[in-house]
């Protein structure tokens, strides 16, 4: 039961991360379009998307509210503030609106958390319940090279995926689409923004390492909608993925960017390690 439990948790938060998605540093696809026309506007898509992805990394930090669906596994909402300079850190506030895991975490006295990002390691604190059967502790450490024991084989991917939610991370994904365009001018939150789109197809992609994250995690298509601001940074994204275990959605909000980000280690005492707690 305690095994089955931390896996289905683990499982979950690796999943609902606020800036969750399979994505890796790659290249668009070389078809621009047909069109001399077509071609140019494809090329001043590709390079305002450029400067979104460097404008974005070099912000260093951001505000992030979230929601995400997976199937009838689980929704959620997640806030909180996460940085990227030295690897991933920051804190969130996650709440697990529906779904079976939902229904898991209620039977734990809990349907929300806190969770703590360290460049080695996430922390997530859970409730009375959990702390009873993990010999009284609140708070598990997931050290990203320990999701492999996630769900079998695909809990790899979970943990770089994890080391790499960053916000522009959702614009090299885009990148890799072959019809990636600009959709047109819209209003996000009452700021001018302007909306692109596309859909990456994971058999179609030529980026190797890409290709392997996205076969690795069930992703057969996924499709992408960001919303840049007149600063170059993202201030929403849309991701859709089909998966072999259903439907994946989220939407996820940015602000704040350069916010100052703190995130402490929680106390040795009152922590315990997700390979020891798998083990017993």
């Amino acid at each position: 039961m305690q095994g089955t439990t931390v896996r289905g948790v683990g499982l979950v938060f690796a999943m609902a991360s606020a800036l969750a998605g399979v994505a890796a540093c790659t290249s668009p696809d070389s078809s621009d379009g047909s069109g001399k026309d077509d071609r140019a506007a494809h090329g001043r898509t590709v390079a305002a998307l450029r400067s979104a992805e460097r404008a974005t990394q070099r912000a260093g930090s951001a505000r992030v509210e979230s929601t995400t669906t997976m199937g009838s596994l689980m929704s959620m909402t997640a806030d909180g503030t996460l940085g990227w300079g030295k690897g991933i850190t920051g804190t969130l506030s996650i709440t697990y609106t529906g779904g079976t895991l939902a229904d898991t975490m209620r039977r734990l006295g809990s349907t929300s958390m806190e969770a703590r990002y360290l460049p080695d390691a996430y922390y997530a604190r859970m409730g009375e319940k959990f702390s009873e059967q993990a010999g009284g502790k609140h708070w598990i450490r997931y050290a990203y090279e320990d999701l492999e024991a996630l769900a079998g084989g695909s809990g790899a991917p979970l943990g770089d995926q994890m080391r790499s939610t960053t916000p522009n991370q959702s614009v090299k994904l885009l990148l890799a689409s072959g019809d990636v365009r600009k959709a047109g001018e819209e209003s996000v939150r009452g700021r001018p923004a302007t909306h692109y789109t596309g859909t990456v197809a994971a058999a179609d992609v030529t980026d190797a390492a890409l290709r392997k994250q996205l076969t690795e995690a069930g992703v057969t298509t996924e499709t992408v909608d960001i919303w840049i601001d007149e600063r170059n940074l993202l201030v929403k994204k849309v991701e859709k993925a089909r998966m072999s275990t259903g439907l994946m959605t989220q939407t996820a909000h940015y602000g704040d960017y350069g916010v100052p980000v703190r995130a402490r280690r929680p106390p040795l005492s009152d922590t315990g390690d997700f390979e020891d707690l798998m083990r017993k």
